[in-house]
């Protein structure tokens, strides 16, 4: 017997997070504008951009849409920002309700900041990377409130997680 976690279970935990985060900063905005040098970017406003931002562009890629430019991706406020996850969720969301989608054929990624050896991978792979991409940069983020005085009690690890049993 082969033991699972689905990418449904994964995202449901994606899910949690990104609630958790934005409740968190609607209720202290003050936070977005601490500093942060994580992913290239200076505050924790642009990170928490660049984290939704990403994940719509993968689901983008994954479903076959055209990526939305950067340039177009909002720099805020919070409720543009956390749209950005909303509208990649959807789109996963969509996806794995498609019995028709082929979760183990590859896409190839044509991007100059990857390595060719590692720009194609099926479309499993990428989805679960852009949700694990999601969860990482949350508990780094975690650890920069917290070390600047402002716990947020943020309990990401999957074993808190509702989403899996």
């Amino acid at each position: 017997m082969t033991v699972t976690i689905s990418l449904e279970e994964l995202l449901g935990w994606n899910e949690e997070s990104a609630k958790f985060w934005h409740q968190h900063f609607a209720a202290h905005s003050e936070l977005l504008a601490l500093p942060c040098d994580i992913g290239g970017t200076k505050t924790v406003q642009e990170f928490v951009r660049h984290i939704w931002a990403v994940e719509l562009r993968w689901a983008e890629r994954i479903s076959g849409k055209t990526e939305t430019p950067r340039e177009q991706i909002p720099e805020g406020p919070l409720d543009a920002l956390f749209d950005l996850h909303r509208r990649g969720m959807t789109i996963l969301r969509n996806l794995l309700e498609d019995p028709a989608k082929d979760w183990d054929a590859t896409y190839t990624l044509n991007v100059s900041w990857l390595p060719p050896e590692f720009r194609t991978a099926t479309y499993r792979k990428l989805c679960v990377h852009a949700l694990f991409h999601s969860q990482r940069h949350w508990a780094q983020l975690a650890t920069l409130v917290r070390a600047a005085g402002n716990p947020s009690g943020f309990h990401g690890d999957l074993l808190f997680s509702p989403s899996l049993r």
